[in-house]
């Protein structure tokens, strides 16, 4: 999943060898809620008890499609190995003696925070505009991501792991269809140019 630009900001160094556990990604169409649904099979690995982990997606239907919420699998972390979470040691002052060292655990970037999105308020729930606007930035973002795994990654898994296929190559092909398009544009102002020519 690191070949794909939008994923590879999203793993981190610990992600990846958890991710080796990772043996397939499947997705379906949900009817209520409208949506859709990302399945997540793991082997059985030392990270978390899961199996399974899912992730949904439940979309208002509008004009176009508007994200109402975001839902994920609780992961089970095994002891000490939850990768969304750090260990911070405070330092000991020189010279203190049979002081033990202060430690807590503060959050921090994972691929895994995938499946904790955050919690939309419900209707009733007053919430000021900063944080409205944070809060429809992060849905955004990982509304992006679940579409590309969704698009891009499940129809085409095989090129993504061989690393055969790169976001740079989708780009390029793009580019080169749109330059093929003015080319062609300014072919046909070329022939209308000739036809007027020739009327004259």
């Amino acid at each position: 999943m690191k070949a794909n630009d939008i994923l590879a900001f999203q793993i981190t160094q610990r992600d990846e060898e958890a991710l080796k556990y990772l043996k397939d990604i499947r997705w379906s169409k949900m009817e209520e809620p409208k949506g859709f649904k990302l399945e997540f099979l793991f082997d059985t690995n030392p990270f978390f008890k899961n199996t399974l982990l899912t992730k949904e997606y439940h979309m208002i239907e509008e004009e176009e499609p508007v994200l109402e919420r975001a839902v994920g699998t609780e992961i089970e972390w095994n002891a000490g190995k939850n990768l969304t979470q750090k260990l911070m040691r405070k330092k000991v002052k020189k010279g203190a003696k049979n002081v033990k060292p202060i430690t807590k655990t503060e959050p921090c970037e994972s691929f895994f925070n995938f499946f904790a999105p955050p919690r939309v308020p419900d209707d009733d729930e007053e919430i000021d505009h900063d944080k409205a606007e944070e809060l429809q930035d992060i849905m955004e973002q990982d509304y992006a991501i679940g579409s590309t795994i969704r698009d891009k990654i499940i129809p085409r898994a095989v090129s993504w792991y061989t690393g055969e296929l790169e976001d740079t190559e989708i780009y390029e092909d793009a580019d080169e269809s749109g330059d093929l398009g003015d080319e062609e544009e300014d072919d046909d102002d070329d022939e209308g140019g000739s036809d007027s020519d020739d009327a004259k």
